[in-house]
């Protein structure tokens, strides 16, 4: 496995926009992707709401999910980007859906007894105009690592206004220099560790 091995990342934007509305948390979403793209990785992104997910913790909840369809994008993804909006000092109600829908990875298993995610870089980005962004990374990083995935060194970034503001991560001119740097630290750690993972798997339990 060298240095360039192709990679691929899945973005799963959880704004509670609907597209083609403006949205901070997809904006930092295709931030990472493009840092990501300088390290040799390619990828998508998919606004959940825009999509039909069922409630629930099973792979398929029938009729009409569009869940599979999503996790079909993840399984053929090396690197995970979960980003998501602050609201009332939480994650989005479509982030947690997505963290519910993503426990059913937990029973799916190969002959090694490995969840079929393990292997897979898990990061994460968090936007608001409001407090709250240590806690949701935190969440979301212990939801993704009790289902497998891997987090990186610095596998968070996040962007809030200040205390009481009401500016949002688009309405900024320009990216703030430390969420930059971040972002690019993030993307440099992520596509390492995904492609070391490749190269040399977990052991099978």
């Amino acid at each position: 496995m060298t240095e360039t091995a192709p990679l691929r990342a899945l973005a799963l934007v959880c704004s509670l926009k609907a597209s083609p509305a403006p949205s901070s948390s997809d904006l930092i979403a295709r931030q990472l992707l493009e840092e990501l793209g300088t390290h040799g990785v390619t990828g998508a992104v998919v606004r959940v709401v825009d999509h039909d997910v069922k409630p629930g913790v099973e792979l398929d909840m029938g009729e009409g999910d569009a869940w599979p369809a999503i996790r079909e994008q993840l399984m053929a993804a090396d690197i995970l980007i979960v980003s998501t909006p602050t609201w009332v000092g939480h994650m989005s109600s479509v982030a947690q859906r997505v963290l519910e829908r993503l426990d059913a990875e937990l029973s799916e298993t190969d002959d090694s007894g490995r969840p079929l995610v393990t292997g897979k870089v898990a990061v994460t980005a968090v936007v608001g105009n409001e407090d709250g962004a240590h806690k949701i990374t935190a969440d979301l990083m212990q939801a993704l690592d009790d289902i497998g995935f891997t987090i990186p060194a610095q596998g968070g970034t996040y962007w809030n206004d200040e205390a009481m503001g009401s500016r949002d991560y688009n309405d900024l001119d320009e990216t703030p220099e430390a969420v930059a740097s971040t972002n690019a630290t993030l993307a440099e750690n992520a596509a390492h560790l995904a492609r070391l993972l490749k190269a040399s798997p977990y052991p099978g339990s």
